[in-house]
């Protein structure tokens, strides 16, 4: 039993834009000290749709900025996109920005996740169902999405697409392919796969074994409690025991925000029903994120096989059954009290 994790990682896909000293890099070394500015502290109420391309430059965005009418003039936004870091970040896409602002104000906003239509965002734990479904939001055609999720090529040693859409925010240009969109999340989580250990080490599990590890793991608690639920999965898969997570029967529910699973629901008859089954299931049961993948990968030291999320915030570890059975009962006890926000 335990809490779920729902952590958004606040990172745009490596879809960045480029910002060269093209054009106006003669200007700043031509000794010129100050470009045409609108006041900072002025804003027209007035919004326009800016479309920025994959790739483009610093000087393709103030020139598309100026003929706009968001900026007083393109070497005003160039001076300070090109002294500021952050500008790389500026992601693909169609932003919406005031009119008649000062450079600082269309950077800041060009920045701001909250003015680009059609992100998608990937929770840490999320169902490839539901990453398809906000890519429809986005404006991606479900048809296109089928036809992309059947062609598209899976990286060596994985089975299945499930668990290989890195969560993360992300935001394309338009006209982007389903299938540049999807290879874009898997690229994403091959990096982080290869960073935390899951493809790089070498062991007695595969690398698809760690990655459904990895999904359960991210399933099943928090942050810090990853390295722990890693160690019990290990412990239970070399004794031979039933893994018995719960979250593994919501997967095949397709149940979120209810910590509380039945007897009923324990003997449904699934390959990913880990209370029926001996093993790990056949494939991962969301997207994990990189502490979890890295946990699947570093299990922490410890003879545990059984954890219960007594309290919010309360995740015990025990390789004790008369331990984890108190724990059990005085889980149920704040249950009732209503510690979950339910009283089932």
């Amino acid at each position: 039993m335990s809490e779920s994790r729902s952590a958004q990682l606040r990172v745009i896909a490596a879809l960045a834009v480029v910002f060269l000293f093209t054009g106006g890099a003669h200007q700043l070394r031509s000794g010129v000290s100050s470009a045409p500015d609108f006041p900072c502290t002025v804003d027209s109420g007035v919004e326009v749709s800016i479309e920025i391309s994959k790739g483009a430059t610093g000087s393709d965005i103030a020139l598309q900025l100026y003929e706009a009418g968001v900026i007083k003039s393109s070497s005003a936004f160039f001076r300070l996109a090109v002294a500021d870091k952050r500008s790389a970040m500026i992601a693909p896409g169609a932003h919406v920005i005031s009119k008649e602002i000062c450079a600082a104000d269309a950077l800041n906003q060009l920045l701001d996740p909250k003015r680009i239509a059609g992100l998608i965002n990937i929770m840490e734990g999320a169902w490839n169902s539901e990453v398809f479904k906000s890519m429809v939001n986005a404006g991606f055609k479900e048809s296109d999405i089928q036809s992309a999720i059947a062609r598209i090529e899976l990286p060596s040693g994985f089975k299945s697409l499930e668990g290989l859409l890195f969560p993360a925010q992300y935001s394309f240009a338009k006209d982007t392919s389903a299938n540049d969109a999807l290879q874009a999340m898997m690229d994403r989580a091959a990096t982080e796969l290869a960073k935390s250990g899951i493809t790089t080490g070498a062991g007695k599990y595969s690398a698809q074994q760690l990655l459904t590890m990895a999904s359960i793991i991210q399933a099943e608690g928090k942050t810090g409690d990853f390295r722990k639920i890693a160690r019990v999965i290990l412990n239970r898969l070399e004794k031979g025991m039933p893994l018995q997570m719960d979250s593994t029967v919501h997967y095949v529910q397709k149940a979120r925000g209810d910590i509380f699973l039945s007897t009923k629901s324990t003997l449904l008859k699934s390959e990913y029903n880990t209370y029926r089954k001996y093993g790990l299931p056949p494939g991962p049961i969301g997207n994990p994120g990189f502490d979890a993948m890295f946990a699947a990968a570093s299990a922490a030291p410890g003879d545990w096989i059984y954890f219960v999320t007594v309290a919010p915030g309360d995740t015990r570890f025990t390789a004790s059954y008369d331990q984890f059975s108190s724990w059990k009962i005085e889980y149920k006890k704040n249950l009732r009290a209503g510690l979950f926000g339910s009283s089932k």
